[in-house]
């Protein structure tokens, strides 16, 4: 399908201030840099590796043999090791590793709880709790359960776990006991780390009862579940197998050696929903995971050594795993991680954050922007974010109206914008704009990472002409590819390595222009099929959202007698506007002259809020059913706020 969206195709060159101080100055140098990771990728990620620690160098940087790849073979390493001692070898010592904050607040609205740890103490407290694992009976490649809120001791668990070499599987706050209990089955985890709670827009999430009901259903098949003390609020007690954090770390030396592991040893797992409906346990292993997050940390958010950077995702999801934990703490920065809601407790938050902690690198959603969108650009003005020096959009394509207030109103319009793709399974970003080098066209992804080689090809794997949608494939391995699906290699070879022959099939549709930037059109089952034609979601969505009276918009596809599919659009409006027919009418109109005639909404509807799940990402699948069946039952479980169904309901009735 030829596209003519909303996009633009005129770039947006990189500050000449930024660019003289990046790690990647200048376009000529990012096409070298990615030349030579292409041509000679063995070469390339083993000079990468070399500013590593590795107890034990490889024998081979890669063995590929299709689907599956082994990076640095025979290597021994710790990615716990990496993230802690050698920064300590390394004078970081005494830099701040994580600031955090909590989200109740006293009367004058300053954080009732905020902690600032060291590279020191954060060593030492990861020590004392990996010995406190060892002493509960964890060991070696168990798997461990991590279910907690975003705060200092989620960190300090999971690399804890890496320390002793058990692969730890975090599971999402919002997650119910159900789905806690399908992924202990899956995991054959015997062990899980929570807290009596977690704070949530004022509220506490009963996250111990949760764990409470998962044991239940897994009948007895849990043997220890450590307990961090967080909210104070009353919960069950099994003495058998409940045991305090506190009491569990008593006595507990601050010295823990780091195992030696093998490159290949699981590192992690991390459950990402599948179109079968059960859970996926995409499984990431030690060495090349370790060194990808770390070179796109270092690149992408061209990370100095006094960087205060904020990711703002839930470390229950891959951008929090990857861009929270491992790939900023290897890269010796400071972290800002926050617990709450971005609107608690209102919307000024995330900006008192940022001007509080002099954050300089922002990492964020774009369904987060969109809402700071609706709420208007004068809460961000009231708080000084002028020590920003990038801002970056993770989870969902941009955009170009939300690129552009972003840039303007948080940006300042000095600040390079990173607008990054990649996935869960892919370990680390994948396609992006390395600041200081990649001109950007608002709502482009722009160009691949090194050692990434995209293409957008059709069902038979042909590559199609620029500015023509396709499917989005990755030709050749790279470091932080998961390994598999755990426990079901048939099912990873199928949905991974069949679709296109030889490659990579991501699950997206994309489109690449005449400059060789990519711009992602979404899932392949987010591509609607009006009467023939695919239309990406994203660009109706990007259509709608450059009304000057639409805020947010979330397009879904429902079956149509006439044509297949039709399209209805979910439209939240800047404050100020009012709902009417006509302006349904206008925003059809609008879509039409802005994508065709064939991309109007035949449904618009006006809602207050979408619903989204915590990482920011839009439940489409909740918003197709109401405009299927006219109402929501299905499982709502990771939504960020439930009332956000029951309006929705109540506006359908």
């Amino acid at each position: 399908m030829s596209t003519s969206s909303t996009t633009t195709n005129v770039a947006v060159p990189p500050s000449p201030a930024f660019s003289a101080g990046a790690h990647v100055p200048s376009m000529d140098a990012y096409e070298s840099q990615w030349k030579r990771s292409i041509d000679d990728p063995e070469g390339y990620w083993g000079e990468v590796a070399a500013d590593s620690h590795f107890f034990k160098k490889w024998d081979r940087v890669l063995e590929w043999k299709l689907p599956f790849a082994k990076w640095f073979a025979g290597a021994e390493t710790n990615v716990s090791y990496n993230c802690l001692d050698f920064q300590i070898e390394n004078g970081r010592g005494d830099h701040p590793a994580i600031i955090w904050e909590g989200e109740p607040v006293n009367d004058d609205g300053t954080p009732k709880d905020t902690l600032t740890l060291s590279y020191r103490q954060l060593h030492a407290r990861v020590c004392q709790f990996a010995n406190a694992l060892k002493k509960q009976g964890i060991q070696k490649n168990d798997r461990v359960t991590i279910y907690m809120p975003m705060v200092p001791e989620l960190a300090i668990a999971m690399l804890a776990c890496a320390r002793i070499g058990a692969p730890h599987s975090v599971i999402f706050g919002g997650f119910s006991g159900q789905a806690i209990a399908d992924r202990l089955v899956d995991a054959d985890s015997r062990h899980i780390i929570t807290t009596d709670g977690g704070w949530r827009r004022g509220k506490v999430i009963p996250l111990k009862q949760n764990v409470d009901e998962a044991c239940k259903l897994v009948d007895g098949k849990v043997d220890k579940v450590i307990v961090l003390k967080r909210c104070e609020n009353e919960i069950q007690w099994e003495a058998d197998r409940d045991v305090w954090w506190h009491e569990a770390i008593d006595g507990m030396s601050e010295d823990c050696p780091a195992e030696r592991l093998d490159a290949e040893h699981m590192l992690f797992l991390l459950y990402t929903s599948g179109s079968t409906g059960k859970p996926k346990g995409i499984l990431h292993t030690t060495a090349g995971y370790m060194i990808y997050t770390r070179h796109t940390a270092k690149h992408v958010f061209d990370l100095k050594p006094d960087d205060v950077y904020w990711c703002t995702a839930d470390i229950g999801w891959i951008t929090g795993h990857s861009y929270i934990v491992y790939g900023p703490l290897q890269n010796g920065v400071t972290n800002v991680m926050y617990e709450g809601g971005p609107n608690y407790p209102d919307w000024e938050r995330f900006w008192q954050i940022c001007d509080r902690y002099k954050v300089t690198k922002f990492y964020t959603a774009p369904t987060a922007i969109r809402a700071f969108m609706k709420q208007g650009a004068e809460l961000p003005k009231k708080h000084d974010l002028s020590n920003l020096k990038l801002l970056g959009t993770v989870g969902e394509p941009i955009n170009p109206a939300a690129w552009n207030w972003y840039d303007e109103n948080i940006g300042g319009g000095r600040c390079p914008i990173v607008d990054t793709w990649w996935q869960t399974e892919t370990g680390g970003i994948m396609i992006t704009p390395l600041p200081g080098a990649t001109p950007t066209k608002p709502g482009s992804a722009t160009r691949p990472f090194f050692g990434i080689d995209p293409a957008v090809v059709d069902a038979s794997g042909a590559p199609v002409p620029p500015n023509e949608s396709g499917l989005l494939v990755i030709r050749k391995p790279w470091p932080g590819m998961l390994r598999g699906i755990y426990g079901d290699e048939a099912r990873y070879r199928k949905q991974y390595w069949t679709e296109i022959d030889g490659c990579y099939f991501t699950g997206d549709g994309a489109r690449c222009d005449e400059d060789g930037y990519f711009w992602i059109i979404g899932r392949v089952d987010d591509v609607i099929k009006v009467s023939g034609h695919r239309l990406g979601t994203a660009e109706i969505e990007s259509a709608l959202v450059s009304h000057p009276k639409v805020a947010e918009a979330a397009v879904i596809g429902y079956p149509d007698e006439m044509t297949g599919e039709a399209i209805a659009a979910f439209v939240t409006l800047k404050s100020g506007f009012e709902v009417d027919e006509s302006l349904k009418q206008e925003l059809k109109q609008h879509v039409g002259s802005t994508l065709g005639a064939i991309a109007k909404p035949k449904d618009v509807r006006f809602t207050d809020a979408l619903p989204k799940t915590r990482s920011g990402k839009i439940m489409r699948r909740l918003l197709r059913e109401l405009a299927t069946t006219g109402h929501v039952k299905g499982d709502i479980t990771t939504l960020e706020d439930l009332t956000t169904i029951a309006t929705l309901n109540s506006e359908a009735s």
